[in-house]
């Protein structure tokens, strides 16, 4: 069975983070400037931090492709770490780290602290390090891969900032892949101008009060086939890879499919999406309450993915803490942070959902080429009479 599949090694101040992706057929052509722009769009968004301005994130093909092409074989990606020549006697695989400062308090909201009790470390830079964020910039470079597959079986993705703190933009309806046109143009990633505007009030103003922010974005697919996932079992069904691939990115709390939460507080008859079915378009829906999703599997429909996401756990002013070694009272270890990464989130929540869907696609389709994986949808879409 073809599945693509990916993992990612590094910390946020090594030497670098790696990652391997697998599950790709032979014959891709990849895009290497679209692979760098991916890694740039994660770093975008008002309300980053100074990591931002030393880091020009680019991945370093290392194997699997020739030629600008994938040869089937698994594919090395390097993404360097600019700031590790500042770290190197406090995260060098081979220096003594004798003077080098522990941190000792754990922050409210971070890793830190449970890493320290499951690992039985002293140190809670031996958490932190692997826990941080910078880790989804070795997402973002698998996802960019997984998105050039999907392009190249027509599946488009788009994401957008829906909230920052109180700040919620206006209930987008019908969206199109054109609508996102300019998007990472603006300062927090939102399509509406106004609220973007308010969004970037709200972000200087509690940041010259010391506080971070958390927000909500959305991620939206066209062009998927029907029948991606499965209702048989509970770990084919999408919606619950979806949910579980979003909500391990850093920070992420919560994830629905489609309104639902407006769906849960409908009745029935306002819930569903009524079925269709003409010569030019075949099956089709006139409402997408569900998300692109029923019983496990994609529908036809655009699937869209909500995800909210917490203000970062590191704050200028710290919260309370306690010393690990001391067990005193203290303020938590600050380290250098961003105000607000929700507009970069929503990259990364696309990064993810391009390997999920990816995956969907190679383990329904298969194909040793990427001609043959196209044949094979092409003869899926004509059995089932659907029309794009």
């Amino acid at each position: 069975m073809s599945r693509f599949r990916f993992t990612t090694a590094g910390e946020s101040h090594g030497p670098g983070l790696t990652t391997i992706v697998e599950g790709l057929p032979a014959g891709l052509e990849l895009d290497r400037e679209g692979l760098d722009r991916d890694m740039a769009r994660r770093q975008l968004g008002h309300g980053r931090g100074g990591r931002m301005k030393i880091e020009k994130d680019a991945v370093d093909v290392r194997s699997g492709v020739r030629h600008r092409h994938t040869l089937g074989s698994p594919i090395a990606l390097l993404v360097a770490n600019r700031d590790y020549e500042n770290w190197v006697e406090r995260m060098g695989p081979w220096e003594s780290g004798e003077g080098v400062a522990q941190v000792h308090l754990p922050r409210p909201g971070h890793a830190d602290l449970p890493g320290l009790q499951k690992y039985g470390f002293d140190d809670a830079r031996n958490v932190l390090e692997r826990a941080s964020a910078r880790e989804t910039a070795a997402r973002v470079a698998a996802g960019a891969i997984a998105r050039q597959f999907l392009e190249a079986v027509g599946v488009t993705i788009r994401s957008h900032v829906t909230r920052i703190s109180g700040v919620q933009a206006p209930a987008p309806h019908d969206l199109q892949p054109a609508d996102f046109e300019g998007v990472d143009d603006d300062p927090v990633r939102c399509l509406d101008a106004d609220t973007s505007a308010a969004m970037v009030e709200e972000i200087n103003r509690l940041r010259k009060e010391n506080e971070s922010l958390g927000g909500t974005f959305e991620v939206r697919a066209w062009g998927l086939v029907p029948g991606l996932g499965s209702h048989v079992s509970w770990g084919e069904k999408l919606d619950g890879r979806i949910a579980q691939a979003i909500v391990s990115i850093q920070s992420v709390k919560g994830v629905s499919i489609g309104p639902a939460w407006d769906v849960a507080s409908s009745p029935g008859s306002e819930a569903h999406d009524e079925i269709f079915h003409s010569d030019e378009r075949g099956y089709y829906r006139e409402t997408n309450r569900a998300g692109g999703l029923e019983g496990g599997m994609t529908n036809g429909e655009p699937l869209i993915v909500h995800a909210a996401i917490k203000p970062i756990s590191t704050l200028t002013k710290p919260l309370r803490s306690v010393n690990v070694h001391t067990k005193e009272p203290e303020q938590a270890h600050k380290e250098r942070t961003d105000s607000t990464v929700v507009p970069a989130a929503g990259v990364v929540g696309e990064a993810m959902l391009a390997i999920v869907l990816a995956d969907a696609y190679r383990e329904k389709f298969g194909g040793d080429h990427i001609d043959d994986v196209r044949a094979a949808i092409a003869a899926y879409e004509q059995r089932i009479d659907w029309r794009r």
